[in-house]
């Protein structure tokens, strides 16, 4: 009987976890999330967390009615200028004041994303960037928002 009720507990804390780092985006239920630059190096227990609380799935890039939020995964050694366009591109979509992730490996790993390289894309794209959260052991993310439009 005690391993059947850690195995639940366990469980639950596995679930309560991810809801946890799906609830730091600003998600809501029913909101629609557009996903970019998804690749199989991202992070599943992030995108299930998202949907668990949306109650949706995610959109890819080629979705283009309004979104109430974006998550953008980016690697070291993509190109800045790309990541600008990229950011410009999933801002057209966006509903206004709509939360703007740019999700990134943490420092230490592959892949994992100088500040500045986000900093400055943002700006190239009429945006400010916000201090990075830590999401899970392997990632962070960063909140995009448009110039002007407070902290």
């Amino acid at each position: 009987m005690p391993l059947l009720f850690r195995k639940c507990c366990y469980a639950e804390s596995v679930v309560e976890t991810t809801r946890h780092t799906a609830d730091v985006f600003g998600f809501h239920s029913g909101d629609i999330i557009q996903e970019w630059l998804w690749d199989d190096d991202v992070d599943d227990s992030i995108r299930e967390g998202i949907e668990t609380i949306t109650g949706e799935d995610l959109v890819d890039e080629d979705y283009d009615s309004d979104v109430d939020g974006v998550i953008l995964w980016w690697r070291d050694g993509d190109d800045e200028d790309a990541l600008s366009d990229t950011i410009m591109d999933a801002a057209t979509v966006l509903n206004e004041g709509s939360p703007f992730w740019v999700v990134t490996p943490k420092p230490g790993r592959k892949g994992a994303a100088g500040a500045t390289t986000i900093e400055n894309a943002a700006k190239t794209s009429g945006m400010n960037a916000a201090t990075p959260q830590t999401v899970n052991a392997d990632w962070n993310a960063v909140r995009l928002r448009a110039f002007g439009k407070g902290r």
